[in-house]
């Protein structure tokens, strides 16, 4: 299973001070099948929450998602920001997500060396891929 964060993903996480770990979590539910809205063409929303508070008012995530496979953090907002996403927002996130999940391995590549998509590692670990333990839980 491979995670990435879009370049405009990562600007967000930073701003808001949303840690790696909260992202990887939110992933390793998704694989154990909790997920907390499908959004359909491979988009979910994952609640992520703020330090030292529930999911309930922290931050929804959407993320282009095909199950041990790949992983793509595109958009969050903070649920006191704003109540959703519109349709053309969400059309748009269902076509660069796609794009993202079809990708091959070579433009994923370039992505990252362009700074376009960071992956994310295991931990403190530099890891191409996530351990089968981490997700199996």
């Amino acid at each position: 299973m491979r995670v990435f964060k879009t370049k405009w993903f990562i600007r967000y996480a930073r701003r808001e001070r949303m840690e790696d770990s909260s992202l990887r979590e939110a992933i390793e539910r998704a694989e154990r099948g909790l997920v907390d809205a499908d959004l359909g063409g491979g988009v979910i929303k994952q609640r992520v929450p703020r330090t030292g508070r529930g999911r309930s008012g922290g931050y929804r995530l959407l993320v282009a998602y095909r199950s041990g496979d790949r992983a793509v953090f595109l958009y969050g907002f903070a649920k006191s920001e704003r109540d959703n996403i519109t349709n053309d927002e969400l059309a748009t996130l269902r076509d660069i997500g796609q794009a993202w999940l079809d990708a091959e391995v070579e433009r994923l590549e370039h992505a990252m060396e362009e700074g376009v998509l960071q992956e994310l590692s295991y931990g403190d670990e530099e890891q191409e891929t996530w351990p089968a333990c981490a997700i199996a839980a």
